[in-house]
């Protein structure tokens, strides 16, 4: 069956599965102890597990769908992996649902493949685990089509650990229940450690009843898919493609919104430039369009530029 199947539908099937694995080993190396931790800069490290993690996805991806363009947070990876990174399998439950008629015959040229291989890593070295997601997004063209947001540190009924979530737009979502946030309130999420003035404008310019600093933009995501927040506001540049490309296809196939802070679309093809110089604004159950120009209009003018 997953020979035959539409290529979005493959390559979502594959990357569910890719995505529990590379929460694995996530999961190992913080075990071992030693995170080999490099600083990228200002609140930018990167561990050992950020350049595995990715190893292991693109690795995966790149066998199964040699001709499609992967662009991973951690740059260039060496694809030569053992055996036990290389995942083969595909998510068989995800592959018996239908393809949305609109990304049926999308061909494996018109996609690009958003990696961050582990979102929240300054949270991951101070201890804040639950804040950690493997993110997966699928773009066609331009537009961000398909998510997997994986918790390697989210623990089941069961004890287990691990939760994978994935969006598909026209087809909906799985892997959590969602909820809207209470009614009568108005609660933001945002960012821990970003924050500068132009920001704390655009937080100031809402009536929020509460505000909720959590790290990464897939966590951020997970508050409103979740009913914990009404709103992810992130009104400064900072965030890159592959931080928002999976979140903005989850939230938006249950039918939400995730855009810069004047309420455009990010462009996701292989060509555009990496950082969201926009900052992010995103909802669910809520006027996105009011959101927007709740924003004062110097903070969107300066933001950016």
């Amino acid at each position: 069956m997953a020979s035959t199947a539409p290529v979005i539908m493959r390559i979502m099937a594959s990357s569910i599965q890719t995505a529990k694995r590379a929460g694995g080993i996530i999961r190992d190396v913080l075990k071992q102890g030693d995170l080999g931790i490099v600083d990228k800069g200002k609140n930018d490290p990167q561990t050992e597990a950020d350049r595995s993690a990715q190893r292991c996805i693109i690795a995966s991806l790149a066998k199964k769908f040699p001709s499609v363009k992967i662009i991973g947070e951690e740059g260039g990876s060496d694809l030569n992996v053992c055996d036990d990174w290389l995942v083969e399998d595909s998510d068989e439950t995800f592959l018996q649902q239908s393809c949305p008629d609109e990304w049926r015959d999308a061909k494996p040229e018109d996609f690009v493949i958003w990696v961050d291989p582990l979102d929240g890593t300054a949270e991951y070295t101070q201890g804040y685990v639950e804040h950690v997601t493997v993110l997966i997004g699928i773009a066609i063209k331009d537009a961000a089509v398909g998510g997997i947001i994986h918790q390697p540190f989210y623990q089941q009924p069961d004890g287990e650990l691990g939760r994978t979530i994935w969006g598909l737009k026209g087809l909906g979502t799985g892997g959590f229940t969602h909820s809207l946030a209470p009614p009568g309130e108005f609660i933001i999420t945002t960012t821990r450690s970003h924050s500068n003035a132009l920001h704390q404008q655009a937080l100031n310019a809402f009536p929020a009843t509460k505000v909720i600093k959590v790290g990464g933009a897939g966590f951020k995501v997970l508050q409103l898919l979740e009913g914990k927040a009404h709103a992810y506001v992130f009104a400064t540049p900072g965030c890159k493609k592959w931080d928002t490309c999976a979140p903005e296809a989850v939230l938006e196939a249950q039918g939400g919104f995730l855009t810069d802070i004047n309420g455009e679309h990010y462009a996701y093809n292989a060509d555009v430039e990496h950082v969201n110089r926009q900052g992010v604004l995103a909802s669910v159950g809520e006027n996105h369009s009011e959101l927007v120009y709740k924003i004062p209009r110097k903070v969107r003018e300066a933001v950016g530029v």
